[in-house]
Order: structure tokens, then sequence, then C-alpha cells
């Protein structure tokens, strides 16, 4: 027989417990809804790949820690942890659709955040070139890439800033075209062909040619990793 007055256990405990965590449950589903387009994508991403956050050996960040190109045209705004999140997302999404398997160690694309954004920088390498050489005529993997580029960027309503690179040639061929001309005319290609794939025109804001004059950091100027293509993407306000 049970004394009088003895304990009649803590089931109210657990029923009250489960009770607040639905409340909370609730509190945050309500929150997230509220929230504009930029949150819900990044916590869509998020509770999708939780534990696979932008890591330098992942997606091939860039160890320079630059800012962005320069210009007046640059956007300047500071990314909010919002964008930032959702630009991680969005730069291991791009690495894993471009990145090939192939044996090479020598990636076709390298993501880098920015303080303006997320630059992609794709290499014009033998295995998987963008042009045709010596053009600005894009190849079969060259339209593929900038079709997905541009379904990404359209998809997201990001702003979109394109320079063209090349390596430095010390005894260039007679008929050779001018460097400056030629990574003009290859940026010039990469936006009519984003353009052609669904993004909207007043999204590119900036279409640049450096020639030789803008090498990556820690090779030599006519190392042929400068032959590349950097797409700039900002989050649209």
């Amino acid at each position: 027989m049970a004394k009088k007055g003895a304990h009649h256990g803590g089931a109210w405990k657990v029923a009250y417990a489960d009770f607040v965590t639905a409340m909370m449950a609730l509190f945050m589903v309500l929150w997230i809804c509220a929230q504009d387009k930029k949150i819900l994508i990044a916590t869509s991403k998020y509770f999708k790949q939780p534990f696979n956050s932008l890591t330098k050996s992942s997606v091939g960040v860039l160890e320079k820690k630059e800012t962005g190109a320069t210009g007046k045209d640059q956007n300047t705004n500071t990314p909010t942890a919002v964008n930032l999140a959702f630009l991680n997302a969005l730069a291991g999404d791009l690495s894993r659709m471009i990145n090939t398997s192939d044996i090479s160690d020598e990636k076709n694309a390298e993501m880098q955040l920015t303080s303006d954004g997320l630059k992609i920088t794709l290499y014009d390498r033998n295995n998987h070139p963008m042009f045709k050489p010596g053009t600005s005529e894009t190849t079969e993997w060259g339209q593929l890439t900038l079709q997905n580029l541009a379904w990404i960027i359209d998809h997201n309503n990001l702003k979109v800033y394109i320079d063209g690179h090349t390596a430095e040639v010390t005894s260039p061929a007679p008929n050779a075209p001018d460097p400056w001309d030629l990574t003009t005319d290859r940026a010039n290609t990469a936006r009519r062909l984003l353009v052609k794939y669904a993004v909207s025109p007043n999204k590119i804001i900036r279409v640049t040619g450096f020639a030789a004059a803008d090498p990556l950091p820690n090779r030599p100027p006519n190392d042929s990793a400068n032959e590349r293509l950097t797409i700039s993407l900002s989050v649209s306000r």
C-alpha cells in the first residue's frame, strides 16, 4: 500500500518538456516562414547538408585573401551572415557541378569567398579547355560550364562581373591575337552565352579583359594556370 502523501511520479514533467519542445519548434517554423527568400534558401541548404560546409579541400577555395576585383563599378556591399551562408552552399554546389573526377589533381574551377561575394575561377585547362586555342570560341565543355552557371545565376538572382585573363607570352607567333583583345573577347563571349542561357542582361555589371596584367599569386606570369576566366557573383538587393 502506498504511503499517504507519497509522490506520484514525474510523468507530468516529461509531458511538459514535450509541450515546450513542440512550442519551440512551432515558433522556429513560424519565424523561418516569415523571413525573406535568401534566409529560406540558406536554411533549406543547411538542413539538407548540415555537415557539408565550405572547406578548402572540398571546394578548392583559393588561398589568396583578396577582396574581389577593384574598380568604381564593383559592388561594395558587405555580405551579411545569411548571404555568406548562402554563398557557402552555392560554392559547394558549383564546385561539384564543374570539377570533374579526372585523375589529374588540377581543378577546372576554384571558388573563393570575398568581401564582395563569390569569385569563380574557370581555368582553361588542356584536359577541359574553356576556349579553342588562341580564339574566343568556346568548346563544348566551356558552353556546358557557362550554361550551368547561367542557371544558378538566374535562379538565385545574382549580379555578375566577368574578367578574362591570359598567360604572358614572351615570343608570340606573328599571327597571334593581341592578348588584350583576346581576353576582352573571351569575357564578352561568356557574357553573351550567360544571357543566351537565361541571365538577364541587366544582371551583368562589368566585362573586362586584363591580358596578362593580373597573374595568379605565387605563379609566374607565363604559367598556363593564368589562362582563365573569373566570374564574380554577388547577391542582388
